[in-house]
């Protein structure tokens, strides 16, 4: 490995772009004040060492695409940004905020940026060329940027439009991970107007030289990009951990490279990968789509695994075992089965006598086989799978937030909001489930009706284990997402879940009522 790099020099003839398989923006409070920190409390000559950061070399460049011109006419070299994503966005944000602080200031905010010098011999348009974007001299004089998203990450319309302050962008998607890209630009508003108010332009020539002279890097370039996907995992132990649905994401972009060109031909790979990222958009979305109060990504992971394989009671981490080092595991795709292929087989015209002699050796033709391999894991599975993980973040969310729900009645949203006041506990999954699966809408309430009914009689009234009845309830979801399941049924069980507290002729046994947890058999498990 070279020795450090300062970041003028990581950026010269270079352009960084943050990969579909990575996450958006995770750092917040806590990273945030630890950057600034380091940037400002770094002395005399000392330069402050920020890592490795791992990079992989994109070959070409297509003519459509913006750096094209740049590549090109310039000989810059693009590249992947395998590990040191977070620490380089923070970097843009920072140089961006001091770019729209400095031209906001009152002997500025009029004056081309070519005139306004943050030292003798480096003005603002010269600072955006360095590190933010440079603009196309000829044509439409597009902004190709020096650093960003790749176009399928949901967060690359807002970092060029919200953060790097390009005009025209409209309606964007805002997510958990906008929001914190937002809160960034923010915090080092506050951070430079405080330094500026003590020591005014100088300060910001300072940070501005420490910044991009004395923050080092050790640049890494990894050389297979199949070898890309399992650095990412291993090298995001550090930091801000990866949730496990930023992982699943890389594993299954990566297990699309793995299949061969029989089981997997060029154009349909393409169309798989952006199937991966189209599901992942729209998850992202959802998660996200109440800023203020995301979503958890695990949470709703292990819902959906609930739903969509199974349901374990060993420990809460079975889910993420299971996806990642079982179902959606390299070795499903390096192993291969042998499906048999009936073949036909060509009848030689013999004489009488040779077919007599023969009659021990026929063979029916039907019967022929050829075996062939295949992936364990087929490809439609990939498919299948992110696809349904798509469709459920939309009820999952509408399993929060009912009055955000689209084409949602006023009953059924009445309803879900009575469970959130009461808790919904495991039964999550199973609405998400019936919100997904059953197309009737009175069919959907009238469950409801019971599944709230349940609540309050099990566990408001009769103070039941948190878990009674749960893993019944969690199989129960599986079984309606695969359509194996009435909802009647389910009517049902929730029934036959409550006779314990009701007597022979339908009325509530009210001495449950006040029985301590010990008598209570659902609270002291004796009712599994």
């Amino acid at each position: 490995m070279d020795e450090p790099k300062s970041l003028d020099t990581l950026f010269k003839q270079r352009i960084f772009r943050i990969p579909d398989y990575q996450r958006g923006y995770a750092w917040q409070h806590g990273q945030l004040k630890d950057f600034w920190e380091d940037l400002i409390n770094l002395s005399g000559n000392r330069s402050h060492y920020t890592g490795v950061l791992t990079l992989a070399q994109i070959p070409t460049v297509a003519p459509s695409e913006k750096e094209y011109w740049l590549v090109e006419d310039h000989s810059y070299q693009v590249y992947h940004i395998v590990d040191g994503q977070q620490r380089l966005t923070t970097f843009i944000i920072f140089l961006q905020a001091l770019v729209d602080f400095i031209k906001g200031l009152p002997d500025f905010k009029y004056k081309p940026e070519t005139t306004i010098y943050l030292s003798e011999s480096l003005n603002i348009t010269e600072l955006q060329n360095n590190f933010l974007f440079k603009i196309k001299p000829t044509g439409d004089k597009f902004r190709t940027y020096k650093f960003g998203y790749a176009r399928d990450n949901p967060s690359y319309d807002y970092l060029r439009f919200r953060i790097l302050g390009e005009e025209g962008g409209g309606s964007i998607e805002e997510t958990f991970y906008t929001l914190n890209l937002s809160n960034a630009k923010t915090y080092f508003s506050v951070q430079l107007r405080e330094l500026y108010d003590k020591e005014q332009f100088e300060g910001f020539r300072q940070v501005y030289k420490k910044l991009t002279k004395r923050f080092l890097f050790n640049e890494y370039i990894i050389k297979d990009e199949f070898d890309v996907f399992v650095a990412f995992e291993t090298m995001n132990n550090r930091g801000k951990k990866l949730s496990d649905l930023e992982l699943l994401k890389n594993r299954l972009i990566y297990l699309t490279t793995l299949y061969n060109d029989d089981e997997l031909d060029v154009a349909s790979r393409k169309n798989l990968r952006e199937t991966v990222n189209d599901a992942w958009k729209e998850v992202y979305h959802q998660l996200g789509r109440n800023n203020k109060h995301p979503l958890n990504d695990d949470d709703f992971l292990r819902a959906h695994w609930i739903m969509y394989f199974k349901y374990s009671r060993k420990t809460g981490r079975d889910y993420i075992h299971f996806l990642l080092d079982e179902h959606f595991a390299p070795a499903m795709v390096h192993q291969k089965i042998e499906k048999q292929v009936p073949l036909e087989i060509p009848e030689e015209m013999r004489t009488e006598d040779e077919i007599e002699e023969s009659d021990d050796e026929k063979t029916d033709a039907a019967e022929e086989m050829k075996a062939i391999s295949s992936a364990k894991l087929a490809p439609t599975e990939i498919r299948d799978y992110v696809n349904s993980l798509k469709e459920s973040s939309v009820h999952w969310f509408n399993s929060f937030y009912p009055d955000l729900a689209d084409n949602m009645g006023p009953g059924e949203r009445q309803w879900i909001e009575s469970f959130n006041r009461i808790g919904m506990g495991y039964f999550r999954p199973l609405v998400m489930a019936i919100l997904k699966n059953e197309k009737n809408e009175d069919a959907r309430i009238h469950i409801f009706q019971q599944i709230e009914r349940f609540i309050f009689i099990a566990f408001r009234l009769n103070s039941a284990m948190a878990s009674y009845g749960s893993s019944e309830f969690y199989n129960a979801a599986r079984a309606v997402d695969q359509g194996e399941i009435a909802l009647t049924k389910i009517a049902d069980k929730l029934n036959e879940r409550l006779s314990y507290t009701f007597n022979a002729d339908g009325t509530f046994l009210s001495s449950y009522f006040y029985l301590n947890n010990a008598q209570n058999p659902a609270s002291s498990g004796l009712v599994t």
